[in-house]
């Protein structure tokens, strides 16, 4: 007779304690042990969240190296059945030897469920019969359970559900997360309700009015928005390090339909335009995939989304000046090209029909499609092709926390036919539709890696750009870490050519999420060890770093409304000197459109008391030494890279915190 001694360690989450008896068996090379019952002097005790609790399982002989566990639980009479979170297994052999179980699931039902002991394997390491049929059977449950929907033709699909709670339990939000999202939805309605304005559909009449819903929701960040929105350098300040950094490039040459000329722009004695762009001191920003696109219609009101060009002259002083602004693309005598030489209600105002379009462009290429549904279908291709054993999903599965389910809220809150930004938004409905198939039509994979993206738009000298300089250092700490972490288990490329998970996790990819397009550059097959590296860490930067980029600072700069429209109801001025304070107010949003577009962000920028910041790996899914060492190590690198930012951040009027690996969450979570 030889006795394994069994520990059972129960997550440390709300509502993770099962009181129902649990069985397990142990699978080894050499044999199984009985089905056997779970219990301890503390029976009732035993699987208390955050508890671990030590068994012995005895069997005739030794069974053997363990390849698997089977657990299973069942309800007492009259008892109902309960969730239970278990974290992990451990067992300790009679010869000495300690394996690991990751588990980190939870289990609702009395259906009986089968573990890999923790060691990562390729399938063509995965030489036991037993570990290959339940690497099988683990798939072919998952393919059942995350299954692809067309969601709207022309964009990446999605994971077919109807609900949260069909949501396999392992994707879905934490009880805390849950209470504290429903929580902050629900006052900040609440409140809207309170002071009365959720249905004002009457224009603004004082700009001090603003601040009376402004007043109680503050960030420090968002009170110096208020006070310096309508300055120039400010406003060229924010696309470089405000939540939309990815538009702005150099130019070298001006597009044909925008017909600046030497005698328009003041460079302050720097010299004609044509000498400042060879110098690489002119930079464009255009917001061409807005031309064309429906504007809403809201309040029974028509909106007004322009598709501008903006003009801006680095200064000797390092700082982003906006130089010109055209408001549409195709030029004539009605779309004026606007200088900061022009009133200052002419100027600002143009400025403002930029910033409405900024918000529009932001939110549904930036964020929601190059963000969160990329996320998403990075994360269901990861659970549908790669088992729990495979060391993609265990280097992966961290980086999709939450990202289901917060893409099914969206969906079903934001983007519906009755969402907050259907309803709301200048580009909602029709519009919307259109500017997502455009965006994702025209995303390369470049511009998902942040040193091409960079190199790319010419800005690689760009000063005073944090996004650049946080955004590249954390890709090359991040490639660093997957570098070391795959290069352990591919040693060479044919290794990764001959691993079929991982070939049909890629091919998912590119069919499923970016529709099979060429032109988008998404690989369909990986044939060597530094391209698969490339494209994980692309997948974990884009899912941690880029997200938080472009989402945390949402309502820093947009909670103040005339920073950020998110729509405007009076078509831009055809002739300058037609503009006056009275004008601005009411080409503003309405009220309640001004109050649901601060309430959103504000919702959509709350981190939850549950937030995991990158690099950190709560639920310990390696156990070989080499991977465990590099992520000390890539914490340890994270820890520098925040420290210098925090000191820089020391020395800036408006800090850039948002790509802080300790304000960085690992994964798209809100």
């Amino acid at each position: 007779m030889v006795n394994y001694k069994v520990t059972v360690f129960t997550g440390n989450l709300l509502n993770a304690t099962t009181f129902n008896n649990v069985f397990i068996k142990l699978v080894g090379t050499e044999g199984e042990s009985d089905r056997t019952w779970l219990l301890a002097f503390n029976w009732v005790a035993s699987f208390v969240r955050g508890t671990a609790c030590t068994f012995t399982v005895s069997c005739n002989e030794s069974i053997g190296k363990l390849v698997l566990v089977e657990l299973d639980k069942q309800c007492l009479p009259f008892f109902p059945e309960d969730a239970w979170f278990l974290a992990k297994v451990q067992v300790n052999s009679p010869e000495g030897d300690t394996y690991n179980f990751p588990v980190y699931r939870w289990i609702d039902e009395s259906e009986v469920h089968r573990f890999r002991e923790g060691t990562a394997l390729r399938v063509s390491e995965d030489s036991h019969h037993l570990g290959r049929y339940s690497r099988q059977l683990e798939l072919s449950e998952r393919e059942e359970e995350y299954r692809w929907r067309v969601y709207l033709d022309g964009i990446p699909k999605c994971m077919k559900v109807e609900n949260p709670l069909d949501l396999p339990c392992e994707v879905r939000f934490s009880f805390t997360k849950t209470t504290e999202f429903l929580f902050t939805a629900a006052t900040g309605l609440a409140e809207l309700q309170l002071k009365g304005i959720a249905d004002i559909q009457e224009s603004w009449t004082d700009i001090e009015e603003i601040n009376k819903i402004f007043c109680c929701k503050r960030t420090n960040i968002s009170d110096y928005v208020q006070e310096h929105w309508k300055e120039d350098a400010f406003f060229g300040y924010q696309f470089l390090n405000g939540v939309n950094p990815m538009l702005i490039r150099r130019c070298s040459a001006l597009p044909s339909n925008f017909p600046v000329t030497n005698d328009m722009v003041f460079l302050q004695g720097q010299g004609p335009l044509e000498d400042e762009m060879q110098k690489g001191n002119i930079f464009l920003s255009d917001y061409k995939s807005l031309d064309g696109l429906k504007a809403n219609v809201i309040n029974g009101k028509q909106q007004y989304l322009m598709a501008p060009l903006v003009l801006f002259h680095k200064r000797p002083d390092d700082n982003m000046m906006p130089i010109a602004i055209q408001l549409k693309q195709i030029p004539g005598d009605d779309n004026p090209i606007f200088f900061p030489t022009d009133s200052e209600y002419d100027w600002l105002t143009a400025k403002i029909f930029v910033r409405s379009a900024d918000f529009n462009e932001h939110q549904l290429n930036v964020h929601l499609l190059r963000t969160h549904l990329l996320a998403e279908v990075f994360a269901v291709s990861l659970l549908r092709n790669m088992p729990m054993v495979h060391p993609l999903y265990k280097l992966l599965v961290p980086h999709t926390r939450y990202t289901l389910q917060i893409n099914f809220l969206a969906r079903l809150l934001l983007i519906s036919d009755d969402g907050v930004f259907t309803q709301f938004a200048a580009s909602g409905g029709e519009g919307m539709k259109t500017l997502l198939k455009k965006s994702l039509s025209s995303l390369t994979y470049s511009s998902l890696c942040i040193p091409d993206d960079i190199a790319e738009r010419g800005v690689e000298d760009v000063p005073n750009f944090h996004y650049k300089d946080d955004g590249l250092r954390l890709w090359n700490i991040i490639h660093r870490f997957v570098q070391r972490i795959l290069g352990h288990y591919y040693k060479n490329d044919s290794e990764v050519k001959e691993d079929p998970e991982l070939q049909k996790w890629i091919l998912d990819i590119y069919e499923q999420g970016f529709l099979s397009q060429p032109s988008t550059g998404i690989p369909q097959t990986f044939t060597n060890v530094p391209e698969l590296v490339k494209f994980v860490t692309m997948v974990i930067f884009l899912c941690a770093a880029q997200h938080s980029a472009v989402n945390s600072g949402q309502y820093d700069y947009g909670g103040w409304m005339p920073n950020t429209p998110i729509s405007l109801k009076r078509p831009p001025p055809t002739v300058k000197g037609t503009t006056s304070e009275a004008t601005m107010l009411q080409t503003f949003p309405d009220v309640n459109t001004t109050a649901q577009g601060m309430s959103t962000v504000w919702l959509l920028s709350r981190r939850s008391s549950d937030f995991v910041p990158l690099g950190q790996y709560p639920e310990e899914h390696f156990s070989e030494e080499i991977p465990v060492k590099a992520i000390k190590d890539f914490q340890g690198e994270l820890h520098v890279l925040s420290a210098t930012i925090k000191v820089r951040n020391k020395n800036l009027d408006v800090p850039y915190t948002y790509l802080d690996p300790t304000e960085v969450e690992n994964s798209v979570a809100i």
